[in-house]
């Protein structure tokens, strides 16, 4: 890390300063100079008296009508006028995002349903734009995810989460709905299941935080009923690798069902509870929301999303 000296006045050192110093470069006239800058000759003058001050050189003097700049000053000029157009150009100017120039590394975090949903279609299309691009998938639940953003750096992050702080901008993408999924053969169910049914049969349960209840029982316990939760695990593969060849129904949202990485021809039913649906989401840092690079990002994985969505559902 660079260690500036402490003895140099930053206090007095303002960009406006160097603004008036180009101008008096320019113009060669605190009168002139002051026109240009749209600001009244006294302060011009008070601009050129905090200039000699800081770099203790005169920098202009008068010589008849004009005010010849000092040795000190021409050799300051082209820094000065180096320091200006980089602040306009590099700082001031917004930058514009290239994305087949782009060599570093998209971070998107996705939860355990999103990722095995979208992470393929993300790829290809990430990939098509930015070629040069790596692509990490960061594995969030709706109670780390905020953690992750900062720890990770993490640019996007897809879920169900609920409750964003002021810290937290986000995107509808869509809304999913749910269904039972089973192995007719191993749990003597037919194309339908009913209330009873679904009381009866032992459950298999997806659990993001390792709990074996959700919102389902709560639901059921309203309505007077209980159910069997007979296993749970966060991972949707284990759930429904478990439910091949054996007596368990599970409820898992409708997108994840579909998903045809198996060949295991479950049958999947509307549940026969009301079951709430829920809201997925595209979430970013507010601090983030006009860099180039997150808003292209952020275009480009709605996008993505909400097309595969409707291509699923479509084929359904």
């Amino acid at each position: 890390m660079t260690n500036y000296h402490h003895d140099i006045n930053w206090r007095g050192v303002d960009l406006n300063l160097l603004i008036a110093f180009s101008a008096l470069m320019e113009t060669r006239s605190v009168t002139k100079a002051a026109n240009k800058l749209a600001i009244g000759q006294s302060a011009m003058s008070h601009n050129l008296s905090r200039l000699r001050s800081l770099l203790n050189d005169p920098l202009f003097e008068r010589h008849g009508h004009q005010m010849l700049p000092t040795q000190t000053a021409l050799e300051h000029a082209s820094t000065v006028d180096t320091i200006l157009a980089l602040i306009t150009n590099e700082l001031l100017r917004p930058s514009v995002f290239v994305p087949a120039d782009f060599c570093g590394t998209f971070k998107i975090g996705l939860t355990d349903y999103a990722e095995l949903l979208f992470a393929p279609a993300l790829y290809d299309a990430i990939h098509h734009q930015a070629p040069q691009c790596q692509l990490s998938f960061f594995n969030v639940d709706r109670h780390s995810y905020h953690t992750d953003f900062n720890q990770h750096r993490i640019d996007v992050v897809i879920g169900s989460m609920t409750d964003m702080g002021k810290d937290i901008e986000h995107q509808y993408l869509y809304t999913e709905d749910h269904v039972c999924l089973y192995d007719q053969q191993a749990t003597g169910l037919n194309d339908q299941v009913s209330l009873e049914q679904y009381r009866l049969h032992p459950h298999a349960l997806v659990s993001p935080d390792g709990k074996l209840t959700t919102q389902v029982d709560t639901q059921l316990q309203q309505q007077g009923f209980q159910r069997q939760v007979a296993v749970g695990s966060h991972n949707f593969l284990t759930i429904r690798h478990l439910l091949s060849g054996r007596d368990l129904v599970c409820v898992v949202s409708r997108l994840m069902a579909q998903l045809d990485i198996f060949n295991d021809q479950l049958t999947q039913c509307p549940p026969p509870v009301a079951i709430a649906d829920f809201d997925i989401r595209l979430l970013w840092l507010h601090r983030n929301s006009n860099h180039p690079r997150n808003q292209w990002l952020r275009h480009i994985v709605a996008n993505t999303v909400i097309t595969h969505v409707n291509q699923l559902r479509s084929s359904s």
